[in-house]
This record gives structure tokens, sequence and C-alpha cells, in this order.
């Protein structure tokens, strides 16, 4: 709303009285500020000078970091918001759920939030209408040698004032609405920010569920082991006896049994670190998740695509709220630019004033006036430039600041997928790897059970398959992991809200 549109325009009837002649004197007070503020800006805008003060720092090209539309392949889908689901583990999903819901760095981020939306109102406040009402009641002494005359001079009276004051900035230089600019700008960043947390918070739940499913395969392998070791133990017991072998060899196959259990019990340590660390994401009590049970079987491969998407940058939050804070600190800038300009304002007020309580609402005790306040600095030391300087180099280093976000980004996504592409790789030959060893040690335990092997040929088979076996849990639970960290990599469901509701 225009200042102008606050009061009535034309001529008043002269019966109205005192606030219309108020409401008619404002439009032309406000030409009167025009004018003045151009003659000042044409004679003394010289004195303090924002001269040779710039930001230097320029964003990258997406080209610049590899990610020109026709270099990097088909364009890729939009991962989605609740990605998680798309594994098809029910518990995964509750875990992820609940920690949404209750994770406490989460709801730092959302007050965060909340904080930059009341910034943002009082900035949008402070370049509006401001109005204010005071009622005061002083009971003074008047001196009797000073310029009072009799009866006030030497007596006690009561001075009452009832009255209204409004202001209007006009912002002729646009230093509020490059501030409200700046804060719009910091609330998009926290906007992002709570997103971006989301996300994080809801891969790091998975990706410690995957790991913890990996540590059940592993056990699982190690309680194989110790079943395959005992059964061999009682062979060579029995070869003992028969003759077939000495003490040497039975000495061998007892060690390997505690050997076995104590790799057992540092998995179990494992996973009870490990549903600690997934009670802590959930904020539940450490021992809340004592019976939970991960298979990685239970968990379903995602398509994932095989080139960094040209569109990265418009999907990744972190990216999103660099760039809100580069634009913010450019608003900031503006304002800090916009102070070496003349700051006008208009003021008017209307009230009553009396000496003596009994007075104020009689006739003749109203009083108001209105009259523009322009405000320029001359010479203050330096202390506009150096204020413009810091906020060019802020923006410099949201400028910098974003560059190296999209550099981070363009290569950790380009890295997952070429871990992806090793891991589909390395599983291919280890799955021909451990049928090997799995025959390997068939063969061995036959051979010598027929007596035409020796036992240290067994252990060394059967040294094969465990580490098969382990390997082969290992990159089960890697190729989740990647995905996972694939997905958070891709923006993980992150969507631009756009305009500020």
């Amino acid at each position: 709303m225009k200042p102008q549109q606050l009061f009535t325009l034309g001529t008043p009837e002269p019966e109205c009285g005192f606030v219309c002649r108020v409401r008619a004197s404002l439009p032309a007070l406000g030409v009167i500020a025009v004018a003045i503020a151009s003659s000042f800006v044409l004679t003394l805008g010289g004195c303090a000078s924002s001269a040779g003060i710039a930001s230097t720092a320029q964003t990258l090209a997406p080209v610049s970091v590899g990610l020109d539309a026709a270099a990097v392949g088909p364009a890729v889908p939009v991962v989605i918001r609740d990605w998680w689901r798309g594994f098809g583990d029910p518990a995964l999903n509750s875990l992820v759920e609940r920690a949404l819901a209750d994770n406490p760095s989460l709801k730092v981020a959302q007050a965060r939030l909340a904080r930059a939306q009341a910034a943002v109102a009082a900035t949008q406040a402070a370049d509006g209408l401001q109005v204010n009402g005071s009622l005061d009641a002083t009971r003074q002494r008047f001196s009797a040698t000073s310029i009072y005359p009799p009866p006030l001079g030497g007596g006690s009276f009561t001075l009452g004032t009832a009255q209204i004051g409004g202001s209007w900035e006009f912002d002729f230089f646009g230093r509020n609405r490059a501030a409200i600019e700046a804060a719009v700008g910091t609330q998009r960043v926290a906007q992002a920010d709570a997103q971006a947390a989301r996300i994080v918070l809801a891969s790091n739940v998975a990706r410690t569920y995957v790991q913890l499913g990996r540590l059940f395969e592993q056990r699982e392998v190690a309680a194989r082991a110790l079943k395959q070791r005992d059964e061999t133990l009682e062979l060579i017991r029995q070869r003992v006896q028969g003759g077939l072998d000495t003490n040497v060899e039975l000495r061998q196959g007892e060690g390997a049994l505690p050997e076995t259990r104590q790799v057992i019990e540092q998995l179990e340590e494992q996973i009870v670190l490990g549903r600690h660390a997934l009670a802590a994401l959930t904020a539940q009590p450490p021992n809340a998740l004592d019976a939970l049970a991960v298979r990685l079987g239970s968990v379903q491969a995602l398509p994932l695509p095989a080139a960094v998407p040209a569109d990265l940058l418009g999907r990744r939050a972190d990216i999103a709220a660099a760039r809100w804070r580069v634009e913010a600190a450019t608003s900031d800038m503006k304002s800090a630019a916009a102070q070496f300009y003349p700051n006008v304002n208009l003021t008017a007020f209307v009230g009553l004033s009396s000496i003596g309580l009994d007075r104020l609402v009689r006739s003749g005790s109203e009083q108001y006036g209105a009259g523009p306040a322009i405000h320029l600095p001359i010479f203050d030391s330096g202390r506009l430039r150096a204020n413009l300087s810091g906020k060019a180099a802020d923006r410099d280093a949201a400028v910098e600041s974003y560059n190296a976000a999209v550099l981070d980004a363009v290569h950790d996504v380009a890295d997952q997928i070429g871990s992806m592409r090793s891991i589909a790789r390395q599983q291919t030959e280890q799955v021909s790897a451990q049928a090997a060893a799995e025959s390997a040690y068939d063969l061995a335990t036959q051979r010598y059970k027929a007596g035409l092997g020796t036992y240290l040929t067994v252990l060394n088979a059967e040294s094969n398959v465990l580490t098969q076996r382990r390997l082969s849990a290992d990159l089960k639970a890697r190729a989740i992991d990647i995905q996972i960290a694939l997905i958070r990599s891709l923006g993980g469901g992150y969507t631009n809200p756009g305009e500020l509701s």
C-alpha cells in the first residue's frame, strides 16, 4: 500500500477540524520529502562513497563440472521422497519413520526454520507503516525563576498527554527491499537445510540397518563354521582312535573351536552396538531394539542410474541451500550499499495535551504535526565502507562454498556410480570363486575321510570357504549400502518448495 492511500485526498470541509488538515497536508509533505531526498543525493551523495567495493567470486557453470546434458547420458528418474520404502522391508520403514518423527537433530533443523520464518515476518513488518499510541500523566513543579509566569511558575501541576503517532519510511533506494530479500533467502536456506537433515537422517538409519544385517550374515557364517569344525573334530577323534591320525591333528582340530567362538563373540558385540546406534537414531532407549534381527535377503535392490544426471544441481538440498546462501548474501550486500543513500521518513502525530488532567479533553487541547525526516551519511570514518566490504566478502565466501558443494556433489555421485559398477563385477567373480572353494573343500574332506589326504589340506580348503562366505556377506551389504549412498547423493527425494507460502 502506498503512503498516500492511508489518507484522504481533496479539500477538507472547514468544519472537519485539525484531523482533516493533517490528512490533507501529508501527500504534499511526501512530495517535499522526495524533492529534498533528490537534492541530497545530487549535492551530498559523494561524501560517503561505496566506489571500488564489489564481490568478485563467480559461480561455476554446470558444464565445467561435467553436467552437460549431452555428455552425461539419458535423464535419470527422480528419487521419490520416501525412497526407503522401495527396499520392501517393513522393519526398515518403521525405523526410518520413527527417526523422522522423534530424532532431536531433525527438530533442531525445524526450529531453525521457524526462527528464519519469524525473521522474515519481522523484516517485512519493519518496512510497513508504524503506528504507536501513548498515554501519560506527570506531576511536575514548575520553576518560579524560569520561563514560566505565575500561576505556572512556582506551582505544581499534572501534565497529561494522549497521542497517536505514525511513521513511514520511503524505500527509495531499496534498502528495506534488499533486507527482506535477504531474510527470505535465509528462510529458504533453512528450508533446504531441514530437508537435507531429513535426508541424512533417513540414510543413516538405512545404512546402519544394512550394516547390522551384514553382522547377522557374518554371525551366521561363523556359526556354520563352528558347526562344521565341530563335525570335523569328531571325525579326527574317530581317526585317532583308529590309529589313522595323531594327537597333532587332534590338537589342531580342538584349537579351531575356541577361535571360531571368539569370532562369534566379537560379532555379537558389534550387533549389540549396532542395535544401540539404531536406537539412538530413532530416539529410543539403548535396549529398545534388543530383539531386532536383520536379514539382508529381505532388503530388495533398487534400479539405479549408470550416469550422473544433468539436473543434479536441482535435486540436492545441500546445493539448494548453498545457492540460497549466495542469494541472501547478495541481498545483504545490496542493503549495505543502500545505506550510503538518504533515509527518508514521513512522520505524523495527533493527540491531546494539557496542563491539568481536567483540561485534557477540552477544546483547544489538541495537537498535531507532520513532516519529513531525511538522514544522509556524510562522514563516518569509513564505517559504511567497512560494512559493505564485509558483506562483499560474505558473498564471495558464499559463492565459493556453493562451488565447493557443486564439485563435491558431482564427485560424490560419480564415486557412488563407480563403486556400484565395481561391486556388481566383484559379486560376479566372487560367486564363481565361492563355488570353486566349496567344491575344493568337499573334495578335500572326502579325500581326508578316505585316508587319501591330510588334515592340513582340509584346513586350507576350509579357510578358503570361510573367506568366500564372509566376502559374499560383505559384498551383499556393501552393494545395498552403496545404493543408499547413491540415493542420498542424487538428492534423497528433495523437492524444491519454490515460492514460499
